[in-house]
């Protein structure tokens, strides 16, 4: 979205962010330039800005986001009522090497590459996540991931370094990456000698005892994995050796980190209970509160695109064409938007497929019927179903609607198959 044009008098200013100095070049109505360098200090930004205020015509600011570093400094710009707006790290790169004929880069170069992006209008406004009320929500989706990530990473560890050495057999266990009782059963007998230090009742007493909150009765896998530890293929290791004792300190890792996982997505939920737009995303089969966090986090307000293309643009579910001369290539997602919100559209669409009845589901099975076994159709069904999520997840936010599944069948007239019927009448009403 574009917020200049060449034709709009005001004074432009662009702002190479970097970490410790930022380049600032400004052009006054009359054509004439200065640049200045400034520290990214409380001191030098409040001169920044006081020289910036006291322009005339008002200016306006355009940038590159840089990491996290430029955060800081336009939020005291923005508070300071200048406009602001951002430029795609792609656009400079290719401006750059039209306007220079080279691949050096510098903050100078860059600077006037911003500055031109900025009179051409080559822009798009910039929201404050702090101003828009979404910072908390971000950081808890950028949060997330990472403890996930974390987990998955010592799970790794465990069944492909742990496991091999010291317990093979046990792999066979674990059916769930979301099974604490299984780790802390590891943690209380990591090794076959640990197991066999008990008899068969203390071992199942001893290990019902760490299985706690858990419904289901472990009895009989518990005398099964006790009668495994005794034709264990494992190392003959002492159950209190150093090696075993650093098994457990990964074990012991890996349980806070699951605890840490519980205890963000019960915040979430209590978080976005209240939260009308998390709501009625939530009725889009497929997504759930942590889905629902991460499209907000990471799209903030749907409303400011004016239209569901922008937004698809955004996510980068546009298709793109190479074309010259006689020669057409394949058209494709351009993928050049913002990558882990399309990796959320793309989630939601996967759950919403192993679904049984909704539209996304109907939308697969049409595209796939042609070639059932072909895996390169199966990979484009689900690019389009992850795209035709991101349309829905449009829609629903900005028209302040539910989502309401085969519509169909609440007009008159509408027909459809009897199962779809039953399903449609009771979620749209």
């Amino acid at each position: 979205m574009t917020i200049t044009s060449s034709t709009t008098r005001a004074t432009w200013v662009a702002i190479d962010v970097a970490k410790l100095t930022h380049h600032v070049l400004i052009e006054t109505v009359d054509g004439k330039r200065r640049s200045m360098k400034v520290a990214n200090t409380m001191a030098d930004i409040e001169r920044l800005t006081a020289s910036l205020v006291s322009l005339t015509p008002a200016c306006v600011i355009a940038f590159e986001p840089t990491g996290d570093y430029h955060r800081a400094l336009m939020h005291r710009l923005g508070r300071a009522g200048i406009a602001l707006c951002q430029v795609s790290s792609i656009a400079v790169a290719r401006t750059r090497d039209a306007m220079y004929n080279s691949w050096d880069k510098n903050d100078p170069k860059d600077a006037q590459v911003i500055l031109h992006l900025l009179k051409t209008g080559t822009t798009q406004r910039f929201v404050d996540p702090l101003v828009a009320g979404h910072h908390d929500l971000q950081e808890m989706a950028n949060t997330y991931p990472q403890v996930s990530l974390r987990k998955v990473r010592l799970q790794h560890a465990i069944v492909t370094h742990h496991l091999p050495r010291d317990f093979p057999e046990a792999e066979r266990y674990l059916q769930s990456s979301r099974a604490e009782w299984f780790t802390a059963i590891l943690h209380l007998a990591p090794c076959p000698a640990a197991v066999r230090q008990y008899s068969k009742a203390d071992f199942i007493a001893a290990a019902r005892a760490r299985v706690t909150g858990h419904k289901a009765d472990k009895t009989r896998w518990l005398a099964d994995f006790y009668e495994t530890a005794g034709h264990s293929i494992a190392l003959p290791v002492h159950p209190e050796s150093a090696a075993i004792t650093m098994c457990r300190v990964v074990l012991e890792e890996y349980q806070q980190l699951c605890q840490r996982r519980k205890a963000l997505e019960a915040d979430i939920v209590a978080r976005l209970a209240d939260h009308p737009d998390c709501i009625r995303l939530q009725t889009i089969p497929g997504i759930g509160p942590i889905l629902g966090l991460l499209i907000l986090a990471e799209a903030g307000d749907l409303r400011r695109f004016g239209h569901v293309r922008q937004f698809l643009k955004y996510c980068g579910f546009d298709l793109c064409t190479e074309q010259s001369g006689q020669f057409r290539g394949t058209t494709h997602v351009s993928k050049r938007g913002h990558a882990r919100l399309r990796y959320a559209c793309w989630l939601a669409g996967a759950v919403a497929v192993r679904m049984t009845e909704n539209s996304f589901r109907q939308k697969f099975d049409t595209y796939m019927r042609p070639d059932p076994q072909n895996t390169d159709r199966r990979r484009k069904a689900y690019t389009a179903v992850a795209a035709k999520m991101a349309r829905v997840v449009y829609a629903v936010v900005t028209s302040g609607h539910d989502y309401r599944r085969f519509p169909e069948a609440a007009r008159p007239g509408g027909r459809i198959p009897s199962p779809r019927a039953v399903e449609a009448s009771t979620t749209t009403s």
